[in-house]
């Protein structure tokens, strides 16, 4: 697929999304170039703000297997995976999938799991295949998690460890609407007569996964690569950080920028590119200082202060693919 092919596509995906979710264009963008990057979203704000529409809607929208889990303390491994069921009818046991042998999965406040049930979700997020019973089961592709988490509501919660958030190629926080967007949700609702908001499905499946393998194609100049390179590096002597991103953060943003240069209608990668998704690329993989997390510091504040110190490069193109 051409990568015109694919702006073409992705644009038509955003417009169609944006039917449901008001006013949160750059946020979608956002979240699509984390899909078509191949990479799971972490959507952390409070409730009411749309977070579960948007997982639906994308899966809507993209023709993908969409499965929703309501994670809680008494969630089981086995309710995200899959279990051995012995079946009395053949006198054997049968495998019984799980919501991760679907294609996109919504994994509804994820915090509120038990880490046992949490891990579940690591093997199949890092690797597509889950062990059970020692056999191991490829899942499908693509095999995205949006996952949710509210970042006020601490009670009855397991925080999701640094490993684990790791694996969440982008963090994305939505924000309350402004003025005109609300009353515009308010009377797009009174206009539809219902709850619910019936979506056109743009692309197959098929036709994702060749967007997912066109952004493969996008060239990313060596000034750039050093930058992204140097970026990662500040966090890591912050005055605030404990511990900066790793290089899969490096990686992250290498993805994540060229997913957003193609949803931006080119195919290449600008500076513009890597600061957009810089603080939802890199935010949730650095580990401040204690003194700084009592005084409500946070990791977006961290990048968001090397993006002000390390110089931008002269963006020109070399011939370095």
């Amino acid at each position: 697929m051409k990568l015109t092919e694919v702006t073409s596509n992705a644009a038509a995906i955003l417009d169609e999304v944006e039917r449901a979710v008001v006013g949160k264009r750059p946020a979608l963008e956002l979240m699509l170039a984390g899909l078509l990057a191949n990479g799971h979203v972490l959507l952390e704000d409070v409730p009411g703000l749309g977070k579960t529409l948007i997982a639906w809607s994308f899966a809507q929208v993209t023709g993908l297997d969409f499965a929703r889990v309501q994670f809680t303390p008494d969630l089981m491994p086995s309710d995200i995976v899959g279990s051995s069921v012995f079946d009395q009818r053949t006198m054997d046991f049968a495998f019984r999938r799980g919501p991760v042998f679907n294609n996109l999965m919504l994994a509804d406040e994820i915090n509120r799991a038990s880490p046992k049930t949490q891990a579940a979700l690591l093997e199949a997020m890092q690797e597509r295949q889950v062990s059970i019973d020692g056999t191991t089961h490829q899942l499908q592709r693509p095999f995205l998690v949006m996952a949710t988490q509210n970042p006020v509501e601490y009670e009855g919660t397991y925080p999701l460890p640094e490993a684990q958030l790791d694996r969440f190629l982008l963090r994305i926080s939505l924000g309350y609407p402004d003025r005109d967007g609300e009353v515009e949700v308010l009377g797009r609702r009174l206009e539809r007569r219902q709850d619910a908001v019936d979506l056109e499905q743009i692309v197959d499946r098929a036709t994702f996964l060749a967007m997912q393998e066109a952004i493969e194609s996008v060239h990313v100049d060596r000034s750039l690569r050093y930058y992204m390179v140097d970026l990662v590096a500040a966090t890591r002597g912050h005055d605030s950080v404990q511990v900066g991103a790793s290089p899969r953060g490096s990686l992250a943003l290498v993805m994540a920028s060229r997913a957003h240069a193609v949803v931006g209608g080119r195919d290449f990668v600008t500076p513009d590119d890597v600061k957009r998704v810089a603080v939802a690329a890199l935010g949730h993989r650095i580990v401040l200082k204690p003194a700084q997390w009592v005084r409500g510091a946070t990791g977006d504040n961290v990048v968001r202060d090397v993006l002000n110190s390390v110089p931008t490069p002269a963006h020109q193109l070399d011939a370095t693919p």
